[in-house]
């Protein structure tokens, strides 16, 4: 079983951590914005360079979300 307590105290809560998930926050609210996606709509937006922090508009793309999540 998992122990979300000690894995969000360990991991998800470092300041890095932190930055990263505003980053992809970001970079989803900016394609919303753009018209690209919507709530709901099964899709991920993806940082080309796997940087989550690199929200320029050529850098991102919408994609499945079970593709983006494959990626390697």
């Amino acid at each position: 079983m998992r122990n979300y307590t000690a894995e969000y105290k360990s991991y998800h809560s470092k300041p890095a951590q932190k930055k990263n998930r505003a980053g992809r926050n970001a970079a989803r609210a900016k394609m919303t914005a753009l018209g690209r996606t919507r709530k709901g709509d099964g899709k991920d937006v993806d940082h080309r360079n796997g940087n989550p922090r690199d929200n320029r508009t050529a850098n991102l793309s919408v994609m499945a979300r079970g593709r983006n999540r494959s990626k390697k």
